[in-house]
Order: C-alpha cells, then sequence, then structure tokens
C-alpha cells in the first residue's frame, strides 16, 4: 500500500521556511519506509507545512538528520510503559461533576470497583476536579481530599501504575506521596506557578496538553490562526519550559488537548494531523473519549452513548502512532486494538 496523497509534490527540497513536517503513513513494505517514533506506523514522506506557503510532500530522507531523528527515535519508555504498540490509559474520575461519569465513584469502594473493571488498562488516570467546558474551580484541600486516599488505595491492591489529573502543584505532590507515577497537567504548565518545580523534584513523568483558556472560559470563543501549527508551538513551548525547570526531557509526554479551546473543526484538523507532534520528539497521548464533538458527529447526546465513536477515534490516533489512548471504555477499546494488531499483522 503506497503512503497516503503520494503524488502532491513529491521530491520538493526542504526549505527551514517550511518547519513542521507531518508524516504520512504508509505499508512497511514501501521503498524508504522509517518506523514513526519507533513504534509500528512508518512513513517514507512528510508533508511540508507552513504558515505561508502551500504544504509540499518530500521523501523522509531529505530531511535534515536531526528532524528525522526526531521522527524516528524509539521513545523511552515511562511509568513502566514500553511504547511498542499502544497503551490504554483508564479514567477514573472521582468527582461529582464529570461530563461522562461526575458522581459514579467518588465512592472509594465504587472506585476500586471500577479500577478492577478497567483491569485491561496499562496505566490508570485519577482526577478529582472536572475540566468539562464551564466548569468551576476545585480546593486545593478538597481536590486531594478525593485523590490521595483513593490512590493509595489503588496503589496497595494492584501494580498498573497512575497517573494524578491535575492542574495544581500540591494536589500532584499528595498525588505522588500517595503512590502516583505520572502527573498529567491539562493546563499545561499555565495554571500553577509552583508545578513545574514541583515535577522536576518528583522525578516521574509528566504529561503536558495543550488548552486555550480554562475550562470555565475556553469553549467561548476558541481562535486560532492555523491551529495544528499553533498547538505544536504551544506545545514545543511547554516542552521547554519543563525541562528547563529540570524535567528529564525522556518523561515528558504531551497531548494536543482535543475540546480544550476548540470548536468541532478544529478537533477534527488535530485528529487528521497526530502523526506531525511526532516531530517534537516526544510520546503523544490522545483525549477524544465521549467527547461533544463525538456526539455533534455521531448523533449521541447522552455522552454514555458515545463508546463506538471514541474507539473509531482511538483506532485513528494508534494508526499515526499515537503511543496513549486515555478512555474510559477501556475494555471495549483493548478488543477493538486486539482486533487490530491482528489484522494488521501488528502494523499499520
Amino acid at each position: 500500500m503506497a503512503c497516503q496523497n503520494a503524488g502532491r509534490g513529491r521530491g520538493a527540497p526542504f526549505m527551514s521556511a517550511f518547519r513542521y513536517p507531518r508524516p504520512l503513513i504508509c505499508d512497511p513494505s514501501t521503498p524508504g519506509a522509517l518506523p514513526l517514533a519507533g513504534g509500528w506506523a512508518f512513513f517514507a514522506q512528510v508533508e511540508l507545512l507552513s504558515r505561508s506557503e502551500p504544504a509540499r510532500v518530500i521523501a523522509a530522507t531529505d530531511l535534515p538528520e536531526k528532524v528525522l531523528d526526531r521522527l524516528t527515535r524509539t521513545r523511552v519508555p515511562q511509568a513502566g510503559l514500553q511504547f511498542d504498540a499502544p497503551k490504554i490509559m483508564g479514567i477514573l474520575n472521582v468527582t461529582p461533576d464529570s461530563f461522562s461519569d461526575g458522581g459514579l465513584f467518588q465512592d472509594r469502594a465504587a472506585a476500586l470497583t471500577q479500577i478492577r473493571a478497567m483491569a485491561k488498562a496499562d496505566i490508570l488516570d485519577i482526577g478529582g476536579e472536572s475540566t468539562r467546558p464551564g466548569a468551576a474551580e476545585v480546593e486545593i484541600a478538597e481536590e486531594i481530599a478525593r485523590t490521595a486516599p483513593v490512590i493509595e488505595a489503588i496503589a496497595a491492591e494492584t501494580d498498573t501504575p497512575i497517573s494524578i489529573d491535575t492542574r495544581k502543584a500540591r494536589v500532584a505532590q499528595a498525588a505522588v506521596d500517595a503512590g502516583a507515577k505520572m502527573i498529567n497537567d491539562v493546563s499545561g504548565l499555565d495554571f500553577d506557578a509552583e508545578m513545574a518545580g514541583m515535577m522536576a523534584k518528583a522525578g516521574v513523568p509528566v504529561c503536558l496538553m495543550h488548552a486555550q483558556g480554562t475550562p470555565e472560559t475556553m469553549q467561548a470563543d476558541p481562535r486560532y490562526e492555523n491551529v495544528l501549527l499553533d498547538v505544536f508551538d504551544a506545545l514545543e513551548a511547554r516542552r521547554d519550559r519543563a525541562v528547563a525547570a529540570g524535567v528529564a526531557p525522556k518523561d515528558v509526554m504531551l497531548d494536543p488537548g482535543i475540546g480544550f479551546g476548540k470548536t468541532l473543526a478544529h478537533n477534527l484538523q488535530l485528529v487528521q494531523g497526530l502523526s506531525l507532534f511526532h516531530a517534537l520528539g516526544c510520546p503523544l497521548l490522545l483525549g477524544v473519549s465521549r467527547k461533544g464533538f463525538i456526539g455533534k458527529l455521531g448523533d449521541a447526546p447522552n455522552p454514555a452513548d458515545r463508546m463506538p465513536g471514541s474507539v473509531a477515534l482511538g483506532l485513528v490516533g494508534a494508526t499515526q502512532g499515537v503511543q496513549v489512548l486515555r478512555v474510559h471504555d477501556v475494555e471495549e477499546t483493548a478488543q477493538a486494538f486486539a482486533l487490530w494488531r491482528a489484522v494488521s499483522g501488528g502494523k499499520t
């Protein structure tokens, strides 16, 4: 199978004006095919994107060595996760108001029951503050009270690594003390000035997400000049800020933040161009599970009815080499991945 869009200007020379290559995924038998992020997806060409010139396609081997290394280098394991196949991050919200499962797992017993139901998850993401559009901020003490005891209980019951989903350094520290092995900051260091330093001292892997604005306001009127390149630039800046604060480069994961300050059109453009973000040299996380745009496109007003669309988009991410899928529906996603891998022979 030839690479997608293979006829669009192949052979055009690389120029510095064309800053960020988006790999065009292809079959590994394609001449010149290279492993994307050292994983299961392959590419032989890249689409060169610019803010001022039309997109062009060139052979991957025509890229500068430094760029090609970032695109092909095997990602270092994080929090015990080996990135030889897509990994599943199971979502557990211990909140009263999360958009999909608010109020269901606040009780510790209910939370543990849900964790057992997500046995096929490779990592668990525990959140104590809803970041749905319009959600209000939760006090630090309350967020700690919601998350730390649950994390401690989960860590005592399972060896599955735990991530804390928070914007706040003190909440993250309490979670790490309770047994969390990763910090997932949906503000990408933009909410709490102490977060970067806390991450560096904790020495655990971190996921930095892109968001435009805060949950209270982010969906009011999100705008971008070029959503792919704007989000790329923002994630690059967040990565560099974390590293400057002392976070090891190998410990940074990045998330384009689907639904966080984006319109439906923005979300679609980001999902279509996910492979672009491999040029940042970090593992990627995709969180699309049960999001509102799935409901709009799939005629599913109730978030609980968005599992099929969520799984479909998870597979789109996997075919573009995304290393971690953050999902509510762990069992269904694991089944889809098993079939996808069997049919594709482990390759896209």
